[in-house]
């Protein structure tokens, strides 16, 4: 498969401290990345740099073939977007409007609606469950409803390429795995996403390939099974925990336990 998405050798520094320290990856249509790490490894700003909202100080980022920071930002929106963290816009607008912004890339000339506006608007509402808020003002929602309408936007955009930071924060068990049920499916015809991730569980159980980072570096990359194990549970993030896997080898559950213990007793 050619990949969608490739980079190569990304460094970001900040002082003496590296943000990312050659980080690569490549991202192919029917996949769906899970990046993982503790606080502060690099997660974050893994993401920026591959949608070109930030410039490494090393490495290369591609999108289809073509270095990301060469494409106008228009065509970059319309192949690529990211799912930030949620947060009410300081303007009013109601939950269609912002819905809305996913089109934008889509706009004829001078800002003109296209045909087929209105059905992806009312199509992405409806998978992610906001149909029944869409008059309502955004400023109003929960932190939960509000992430569910940002992704919405995202699926009304129509990019084949996804960066989801946290996508699942604030909301409800049945709702993080109806998010998840959309990736999936969304990859299944054709897109790519790269999501990030804290609930271990969940990315062993819907991503096919798992990134693992720390202090900004690569520790573990590979099929969801085998990038995870209970040694580098208690190196990366400090926890000393039990997997569960099925009579397949694949991940089920993952529980952390305690605070590992480092040298001396002291976690």
């Amino acid at each position: 498969m050619s990949a969608l998405l490739q980079a190569q050798g990304l460094v970001v520094a900040h002082d003496t401290v590296r943000a990312l320290d050659n980080v690569g990856l490549t991202l192919a249509a029917g996949e769906l990345l899970g990046v993982l790490g503790p606080n502060g490894s690099g997660k974050s700003t893994l993401l920026r740099v591959l949608l070109g909202a930030q410039r490494p100080d090393a490495g290369t980022v591609n999108l289809e073939g073509v270095p990301v920071t060469a494409l106008p930002s228009r065509t970059r929106a319309r192949t690529m977007t990211m799912v930030a963290p949620a947060r009410a816009p300081d303007f009013a607008l109601t939950v269609r409007d912002v819905v809305g912004l996913g089109r934008i890339p889509h706009e004829g000339f001078l800002g003109s609606p296209r045909p087929g506006d209105t059905e992806a608007i009312a199509r992405a509402l409806a998978q992610t469950d906001t149909g029944h808020l869409a008059d309502r003002a955004i400023a109003t929602l929960s932190s939960g409803e509000l992430q569910r309408v940002h992704l919405a936007r995202a699926f009304a955009q129509e990019a084949r390429v996804l960066l989801l930071d946290e996508p699942t924060a604030n909301l409800d068990p049945l709702h993080q795995l109806t998010a998840m049920r959309l990736l999936r499916s969304f990859v299944e015809r054709g897109g790519a996403a790269i999501v990030v991730l804290h609930d271990l569980t969940l990315a062993a159980r819907t991503c096919e390939r798992l990134l693992v980072l720390e202090r900004g570096r690569v520790r573990a990359e590979g099929p969801a099974k085998s990038a995870l194990d209970e040694a580098l549970l208690a190196d990366v993030f400090g926890v000393r925990a039990r997997i569960d896997r099925d009579a397949q080898g694949r991940i089920e559950h993952v529980l952390s336990i305690e605070p590992a213990q480092t040298q001396g007793g002291v976690p």
